[in-house]
């Protein structure tokens, strides 16, 4: 709905991947760098970390975009908790194999196969291992063993692994990964953007779609968006939805600081976790039949009670006027049907009404 209002041909902050709404940002700047270099050896390990949302997956696609031309094949792999010999089953249906039986002997021969046949096409192929964080040691080794495949000294397989921090605190630390370690040629952290990147990262995914400085943003709601978001680009996405959805309904072409603290506390309500003590507390009154024991209890269960019910209560206002919204719309189509029909217009309420 917002994209009618504000003109936008597109949605800029849809939270799927989208390497065309890549923004160089600082970070990944820096990252885009070590991959390119890392592509371009055409071996080894390339690794790249970064918190939940900080757009890895974005980072990787657009590097490959890129390279597009360059005759690289690429297998895609989003893990869960698997061991070696899964991972290796995973890795040649990524290639769009049919995974010859459960041995693995026979799968590790038909990856072997695959390699070659590409290599003497004169393509590279490029194996990108998402959530690494999950693996076990199994399916590291397993990815280890498997950049050995080698045809005239050069190399079959190159892969990326991406995770999160944690990810790239066990590489650093494991002893049991030192051979692994060896073997990468490129790694990058991605940071969360700072302050001064969020205004180009919102502005430059607008522009993509469209965006003529409809809406327009206060530096207040630059601060505060920042703020609630900590530069971290998914979250960016999240909040910007709701801010712009937000925005069409109050019909405004001005984002300011009061509109985006407003959907932030929204945002954050519908994300909180609940409070552990305050949830046992209630399930234990709940079993026993128990009346609350203190004064202190009551007005944190009234507090609580109230901050959900005004919620509840800017929620539907917001509904409302999408309904507002959609009756107009249907008004507008029943009046150009009924010029087509040649039939007078009715009014919404006088078919309400003969229903």
């Amino acid at each position: 709905m917002y994209t009618d209002f504000y003109r936008l041909s597109g949605k800029p902050f849809q939270l799927t991947p989208d390497p065309d709404f890549y923004v160089d940002t600082k970070t990944h700047h820096k990252a885009m760098a070590y991959l390119t270099y890392g592509l371009s050896q055409g071996e080894g390990f390339i690794i790249v970390t970064g918190d939940i949302g900080a757009g890895k997956t974005t980072l990787v696609a657009r590097v490959l975009q890129q390279n597009a031309g360059g005759g690289i094949v690429i297998g895609n792999i989003v893990t869960s908790l698997v061991d070696g010999d899964d991972l290796l089953r995973l890795a040649v249906d990524s290639f769009g194999m049919q995974a010859a039986g459960t041995d693995k002997s026979a799968l590790l021969s038909q990856l072997e196969q695959f390699l070659r046949s590409k290599r003497h096409e004169g393509k590279r192929v490029v194996l990108i291992v998402d959530e690494a964080q999950n693996l076990p040691f199994s399916a590291l080794e397993e990815m280890r063993m498997l950049s050995n495949f080698q045809e005239g000294g050069e190399p079959l397989l190159q892969t990326v692994l991406l995770g999160q921090p944690e990810f790239r605190a066990r590489l650093s630390t494991a002893p049991n990964l030192e051979q692994l370690r060896q073997r990468i040629i490129a790694s990058h952290h991605l940071e969360p953007m700072k302050r001064d990147e969020l205004e180009t990262y919102i502005e430059s995914r607008l522009a993509r779609c469209g965006w003529n400085g409809d809406p327009a943003f206060t530096d207040a709601a630059y601060d505060t968006l920042y703020e609630a978001s900590g530069g971290v680009p998914r979250r960016v996405n999240n909040i910007m939805s709701r801010v712009l959805l937000f925005g069409s309904l109050e019909e405004t072409h001005e984002i300011d600081e009061a509109l985006v603290r407003e959907v932030v506390a929204d945002y954050d309500a519908d994300n909180a976790m609940p409070d552990r003590a305050s949830f046992h507390r209630q399930v234990e009154m709940s079993r026993s039949g128990a009346a609350p024991s203190s004064a202190a209890a009551s007005e944190a269960d009234m507090a609580a009670a109230n901050e959900r019910f005004e919620r509840l209560e800017r929620q539907v206002d917001s509904q409302d006027k999408v309904i507002k919204q959609l009756m107009a719309m249907l008004s507008d189509m029943n009046g150009q049907l009924d010029e087509l029909s040649g039939a007078p217009a009715m009014d919404p309420a006088t078919h309400r009404a003969a229903e």
